[in-house]
């Protein structure tokens, strides 16, 4: 039932890997053994977006983070990553981000940078018996207390948002990732990696997805976005540790969250410190697991 689902993923990962090279449908529809015309229509059908325009977007982001992170000629950038000219380059710069490739250099200012896709999620392998869940997954969460510094959040804000999947289906999420990565240069060191989260607001709980910034940030607030001060505090860091994320996501943050939400802080002289800060959650699989920090205070 998902055969393309697989296959759409293997174009993705061998784009990834050969951005600088010169790569064409004609060659992947060979190593794939169809046609380029059905190759075509399958990625478009799959991943939402005719393929020679996904390879256009994910260029364009290589020669972004090249042109910000790296002192090369626009010229070498342009060469590198399939463009005729560093005019070529200078055109797709400004019919994307409204700049030159110069001008963002030298002030990068957050912009929709194409995101890679990722197909496949759980659900695919369920449907091919492939999951087995694992004896991670079963590993009972820990608690711990961890501060965090003031810091501003620039983030979009979702009053009536319950999860992440509230964001995910928003139909200019994929914009939102990519100003996201934009602003890398920009992340406070310390909160860089909490995202998302929950805040409250007259007495009710919504959904945000963003990041963290110094708490002396003063450059630009993309559209749609608000940017809060978060007050330095103390929080219950509710915490599985690195897992894989195919087999045991759901598992994981099901055991995560049970305990977040039924947890009593006085149990440990503390309160929830919700009405002044927000909770943050760390979803880095790979590395720090799944973790939800709630804010709290001395009782």
């Amino acid at each position: 039932m998902y055969e393309w689902n697989y296959i759409v993923q293997e174009i993705i990962d061998y784009v990834e890997k050969h951005l600088a090279e010169d790569i064409t449908l004609d060659e992947l529809a060979k190593r794939i053994g169809y046609s380029k015309f059905y190759c075509s229509a399958q990625f478009h059908r799959i991943a939402g977006i005719p393929f020679r325009n996904y390879l256009a977007g994910r260029r364009l982001y290589a020669a972004t983070i090249a042109t910000r992170d790296t002192d090369l000629p626009i010229v070498d950038i342009a060469l590198e990553y399939g463009y005729s000219s560093q005019g070529a380059l200078t055109r797709a710069f400004r019919d994307a981000y409204g700049c030159t490739p110069a001008a963002y250099r030298k002030n990068p200012v957050p912009i929709p940078m194409s995101i890679r896709k990722d197909i496949l999620t759980s659900s695919h392998y369920i449907q091919k018996g492939e999951i087995v869940m694992s004896e991670t997954a079963l590993t009972k969460p820990e608690v711990w207390f961890e501060y965090i510094p003031a810091h501003k959040f620039v983030g979009l804000y979702l009053p009536e948002g319950k999860g992440f999947w509230d964001m995910e289906n928003r139909g200019d999420y994929e914009q939102l990732e990519g100003i996201l990565e934009s602003m890398v240069p920009f992340q406070h060191p310390v909160v860089w990696s909490h995202h998302a989260g929950w805040f409250y607001r007259d007495g009710r709980k919504g959904y945000f997805y963003g990041t963290g910034v110094p708490e002396d940030y003063s450059g630009v607030i993309p559209d749609g976005f608000e940017v809060h001060d978060i007050p330095a505090s103390y929080y219950l860091v509710f915490g599985h540790p690195k897992f894989d994320y195919l087999r045991d996501n759901g598992e994981v943050m099901s055991r995560v969250e049970r305990l977040v939400w039924s947890f009593d802080p006085e149990t440990l002289g503390y309160t929830w410190n919700e009405e002044e800060c927000q909770d943050y959650q760390r979803h880095m699989w790979d590395d720090r697991g799944y973790q939800v920090l709630r804010p709290v205070k001395k009782k």
